[in-house]
């Protein structure tokens, strides 16, 4: 079961539905905890259907106000998310469950369905994954990685290393 299922039957979807959705406090709470998340204060969805046969596509924007953990020292870092998407749900292939599913760059928003629903609260879920800052950094981030001995990109880059060699050429 998904932290945050919104099934809507295929049969039921109108095109050019709105659909409003806000993650009530439990969900919000089992979202922040699949996507190790501190806090997940609001998280909305608004989104227009459009239905072409057993195709749906969802079009809105994901609105979100969250901390994530800083990656140098756990700190809590405040984000917010405000991202427009496009999705496709397409019925999920008939294949061998083994063999693997080649997809192309153009199918990367594209969402497998049963055939009688989507699931639309999980795919908005998982649009707020792709939107997090993949290195969320405090203020003391930098202080942090210092101290631990790592260099910074002007330090460790290839100008660094030819402007070390150049002072012992001098």
């Amino acid at each position: 079961m998904s932290e945050f299922a919104h099934r809507l039957n295929l049969q039921q979807i109108r095109d050019g539905e709105r659909i409003d959705l806000s993650a009530d406090e439990g969900e919000r709470a089992a979202i922040a905890a699949r996507l190790r998340l501190p806090t997940l204060a609001r998280f909305d969805a608004h989104v227009v259907l459009l239905r072409e046969g057993e195709r749906v596509v969802a079009d809105g924007r994901i609105k979100a106000q969250l901390e994530q953990s800083c990656i140098a020292t756990g700190d809590p870092v405040p984000a917010s998310v405000d991202e427009a998407f496009k999705l496709l749900f397409v019925p999920e292939p008939a294949a061998d469950p083994d063999s693997e599913i080649e997809l192309s760059e153009q199918d990367c928003d594209v969402v497998f369905h049963d055939g009688q629903s989507v699931d639309l609260g999980t795919a908005l879920a998982d649009t707020l994954a792709l939107a997090l800052d993949p290195y969320p950094r405090s203020p003391a981030a930098d202080e942090a990685l210092r101290e631990a001995g790592v260099l910074s990109e002007e330090q460790a880059g290839p100008f660094a290393a030819l402007a070390a060699l150049k002072g012992k050429m001098d």
